[in-house]
């Protein structure tokens, strides 16, 4: 298999060129700018500081960070979440010191009418507040949906994806290119989403404004702790209100005329781990972490992997030729090209000592996902494409352990899905004049426009 060049140097810029880490002095994960060089900066990381400290920025005052990049590190923590509690669950305890009525919101069937509480906060405060109910809930309420029950929707998809390919097929006959993001990685994970909801079709434009709401913090924010300023947080809230009101309606409707869709299963079922069923707030906050879920990673997988084969000669007619390899294709371009570079999510319950460092109880810990996922000490030939790799699935894309991501699955579907109904129609993928490759800001790998030729 050949190198991946440009995932080392994310803009194709050689190393020592400005803006390009040279030594560990050089690297600021977070800084403007700093996702051209991302992949840069990972092996300085490895080999210099593994574990870095960020000074003073803890969950709490008087608390540090810490950037761990080690597989073996990352593994560790996301699978023990006694050990290293989810921030999110500090988070809902300060939500409930601050809204002591909970129980009452939570059975709150008009939120849209009472005065604005966040759905999702209540939600998770009652239906997941901890990690065994967290697997319940994942269990009961969306593993039908997005986990492993998503094989249902692989029709679905498929049409999805043929309908897609049907709009673009008169430009790439007359020999034109295309901006595979916006006219296609984008917009796929969108309307399968709003399909497996029961979003009208035609609302998939409000759709794509709420769902960059959401990740709003992920994209402007500032730091690992991804903080945005007051006005921009103001603005992400009167957006999610908007959001929050909408579903709401969408509940209710669905309540009083169930569809063969996600949100009238939620109206109706029971939810065994409490022995009752789901209230409207409740359901409103599923589907807000069912949005900030669906649509991103999947979106950033397939750009990246549509770049990876345009870099590696041959690739394209061996996924041809041999369909069979494809999952192994999609799971080596997340591990190369991670969607979601990195979180600060987990927090020591106790000291800890991470490759020789000692990082006190109470720090936060920023989790490097995608320096992991290229981490000499995991992968042999890291920054290679291998298609064969055996135990690729190892990688942390969508986390491990007991709070894996819950719509992997679905994900993992919608990439096998649209790639081969790609190479069923194309004989070839390639560059079109113009790229640059400009990275989207925040943390997640995002490439702003994709501009290919196919060749029918």
């Amino acid at each position: 298999m050949t190198d991946d060049t440009r995932s080392t140097s994310a803009d194709g810029a050689a190393p020592g060129a400005p803006g390009c880490p040279v030594t560990l002095a050089d690297v600021d994960l977070f800084c403007p700018g700093a996702q051209q060089h991302w992949y840069d900066a990972y092996p300085i990381l490895h080999n210099d500081a593994p574990v870095q400290k960020i000074a003073g920025e803890g969950f709490t005052p008087g608390t540090d960070g810490f950037i761990l990049t080690r597989h073996e590190d990352i593994a560790l923590v996301v699978r023990d979440p006694d050990r290293f509690p989810p921030t999110l669950f500090l988070a809902l305890e300060k939500f409930a010191e601050t809204n002591t009525d909970l129980a009452a919101q939570a059975s709150n069937d008009s939120p849209g009418d009472a005065p604005f509480v966040n759905a999702m906060m209540v939600s998770m405060q009652s239906l997941r507040p901890n990690n065994e109910l967290w697997r319940a809930h994942r269990q009961e309420l969306t593993d039908p949906w997005v986990g492993p029950g998503a094989s249902r929707h692989e029709a679905m998809i498929r049409e999805t994806v043929d309908e897609l390919l049907d709009k673009l097929m008169p430009r790439i006959a007359a020999g034109e290119s295309v901006n595979f993001v916006g006219e296609f990685a984008r917009p796929l994970p969108q309307i399968v989403m709003a399909k497996i909801l029961g979003f009208p079709l035609s609302d998939i434009p409000r759709l794509e404004h709420w769902g960059n709401a959401q990740v709003a913090a992920f994209v402007n924010g500032r730091g690992h702790r991804n903080e945005m300023t007051e006005e921009q947080s103001v603005a992400q809230f009167e957006t999610l209100k908007e959001f929050q009101a909408y579903t709401d309606a969408l509940i209710k409707a669905r309540r009083a005329e169930p569809k063969d869709d996600m949100i009238s299963f939620l109206t109706q079922v029971t939810y065994s781990a409490l022995d009752r069923t789901l209230s409207d707030i409740e359901i409103n906050g599923i589907v807000y972490a069912m949005v900030i879920g669906g649509l991103e990673t999947t979106q950033y997988a397939i750009a990246e992997q549509a770049q990876l084969l345009c870099e590696n000669d041959g690739i394209w007619n061996t996924l041809d030729g041999d369909r069979k390899l494809l999952r192994g294709f999609t799971e080596e371009g997340m591990r190369l090209r991670s969607p979601t570079q990195g979180l600060s999510t987990r927090i020591t319950s106790r000291d800890e000592v991470f490759q020789g460092v000692t990082v006190p109880k109470g720090s936060m810990l920023h989790l490097r996902w995608a320096a992991a996922n290229v981490d000499p000490e995991e992968w042999s030939c890291p920054y290679a494409l291998d298609i064969q790799r055996k135990a690729v699935t190892r990688h942390l894309v969508f986390s491990q352990g007991p709070r894996v991501c819950p719509g992997a699955q679905l994900s993992r579907l919608e990439q096998v899905v649209a790639w081969n109904a790609l190479l069923d129609r194309f004989k070839s993928m390639t560059y079109a004049p113009g790229n640059t490759f400009e990275r989207q800001p925040g943390i997640m790998l995002g490439t702003r426009e994709l501009h290919l030729h196919f060749t029918i």
